[in-house]
């Protein structure tokens, strides 16, 4: 198949079909035809680009035909031709989905524009559906009972309905693409396309191409027009996953959209409208980068309107149950496992870890755990070195157990886990005293007899 395109034709004039035909081989097409409206449609069962179809057809018309194919392909482009054509065909054939309507004798500098951006959009769409389906099977839910999930979905409630800029900080494997899509979700926008960029992921010399698009010969390998994720999340959302990663060059042009709500395609020279809400997630430190020079702070304070803080998994160990539960139910079903059962002490081991890797981090031991355990998921399904040295409690007494006093032992972990508790209910004194069973007031005696801080930022 060629790499242009394979175009149907369906015309009932022999010598309409031969001269688009070799038009169209002429600038690289693959094209097949067909003389009337019943043998065009057992041809259009097999893959096509785009078609040419006639008005004015024996046996089946032209519109019936439209109709038929714009049915089992919706995103198929079909280009109507005709020599008798009225308005009201015109207007009936735009309903029914065709893309254009050429009256003959055809130009050829015509038809092959129409063509190729009938090509264009059909690409654009086919390449949302790949966008679309690179997206998380598990829907958007933001999974959590905890007081920092619960705040998050407060902030996200008031901020989702507003056109206001998010930028949404926190450590790699915490969700920020979840919410970044549950804003997309309750927005004004949430019918319009979702696109995910990870800027990070990208090659300096492809971020502007893929951001803006580029034009026919634009460079070595720009073969035809391609429209960048900016037009493509026309709209809807853009989500600049690890905007912190991206160039500087890259930098201001993405500041130029933002101040503008134009861009222009890369060999380009016509500015093009876009309507897109950007939300920007990065792992860095972006003032931190700004004084060092690897980020434009005006770039930083028009993606900083609305801050989000996406929180870390230990400060969220009451999610860890549920967490462990819904991806344990997902992984089974993903890998035709019959359903497991785990035992209330493996919840509490990893409850107590620390997580580095965050919710990335446990999705991936609950499937390695699915997969390797049998009914039942036990203590030793966990590997012995698998908490080693992480644990809050381990790690705070762990030297101690051998060589120290029962005191110090019993102070040290005793320490670590009322700092645990604080870290977990964001140092929320009422609510962490009401979990440990304490009175507020003794809580702050332990605290000063532990010698218990919080860091001052």
């Amino acid at each position: 198949m060629s790499d242009a395109g394979k175009i149907l034709v369906i015309d009932d004039e022999k010598n309409i079909r031969r001269t688009l035909a070799l038009v169209l081989e002429g600038e690289g097409f693959e094209v097949i035809d067909a003389a009337s409206g019943e043998e065009g449609l057992k041809l259009a069962e097999r893959r096509l680009d785009a078609v040419l179809l006639d008005v004015s057809l024996p046996g089946i018309d032209g519109l019936e035909v439209l109709a038929r194919l714009i049915a089992a392909d919706p995103s198929l482009p079909v280009i109507m031709i005709s020599g008798h054509a009225t308005f009201q065909h015109a207007v009936q054939a735009t309903r029914l989905g065709a893309y254009d309507f050429l009256e003959k004798p055809l130009s050829r500098e015509r038809v092959l524009l129409s063509l190729r951006n009938a090509l264009t959009k059909r690409r654009d769409a086919l390449e949302l559906e790949r966008l679309k389906a690179l997206s998380p099977r598990v829907g958007h839910r933001l999974l959590g009972e905890s007081a920092a999930i619960l705040k998050l979905r407060q902030q996200i409630a008031k901020v989702a309905p507003t056109r206001g800029r998010v930028l949404i900080t926190g450590e790699s494997g915490t969700g920020k693409e979840l919410i970044a899509r549950a804003l997309h979700d309750a927005s004004a926008q949430a019918n319009g396309p979702f696109v995910k960029v990870n800027c990070a992921a990208l090659p300096e010399h492809l971020i502007e191409s893929t951001l803006f698009g580029h034009e026919k010969g634009a460079f070595t390998s720009a073969a035809g027009r391609r429209r960048g994720h900016f037009e493509l999340a026309d709209g809807g959302t853009l989500l600049l996953d690890e905007i912190g990663d991206m160039s500087l060059n890259a930098q201001a042009k993405v500041l130029r959209v933002l101040q503008t709500g134009e861009l222009t395609r890369v060999g380009g020279e016509r500015p093009i409208s876009v309507d897109v809400r950007v939300v920007a997630a990065t792992n860095h430190d972006l003032e931190a980068r700004c004084r060092e020079g690897l980020f434009r702070e005006d770039l930083y304070f028009r993606l900083n309107v609305i801050p989000l803080v996406s929180p870390p998994l230990r400060a969220r160990r009451d999610d860890v149950p549920l967490l462990v539960e819904h991806f344990l139910a997902e992984v089974c079903v993903e890998n035709n496992l019959r359903a497991k059962q785990i035992r209330p002490e493996v919840i509490a081991r990893l409850s107590a870890y620390d997580w580095p890797g965050n919710v990335r981090e446990l999705r991936n031991i609950v499937e390695r755990l699915a997969i390797l355990s049998d009914a039942e998921i036990t203590l030793a399904d966990l590997g012995p070195g698998f908490l080693e040295g992480r644990d809050p409690l381990t790690q705070a007494a762990g030297t101690l157990f051998d060589t120290g006093s029962l005191k110090a032992f019993r102070e040290a972990t005793e320490r670590a886990f009322i700092l645990a508790r604080l870290e977990t209910h964001q140092w929320n004194i009422s609510r962490t005293a009401e979990t440990l069973e304490l009175e507020r007031t003794n809580l702050h005696k332990k605290m000063k007899s532990l010698g218990i801080e919080r860091e001052k930022v």
